[in-house]
């Protein structure tokens, strides 16, 4: 799998995580640790594209 490929996956895995976690919080009923929970795994896919894509900014220039 090519490094772009990798990253559109995580991008979209992040958008889909996004989507996720706004529907949650919009739910009174929605369980706090389920929506940190959320929150922590997106982070962690935008700590792990940002590094992806600094790899990349290395390996092109």
């Amino acid at each position: 799998m090519s490094l772009q490929t990798h990253l559109s996956q995580l991008t979209r895995k992040h958008e889909a995580l996004e989507r996720e976690l706004q529907e949650a919080m919009l739910r009174p009923s929605e369980d706090d640790l389920h929506i940190a929970e959320l929150k922590r795994r997106k982070l962690h896919l935008k700590d792990e594209i940002s590094r992806l894509q600094a790899t990349s900014d290395d390996t092109v220039h």
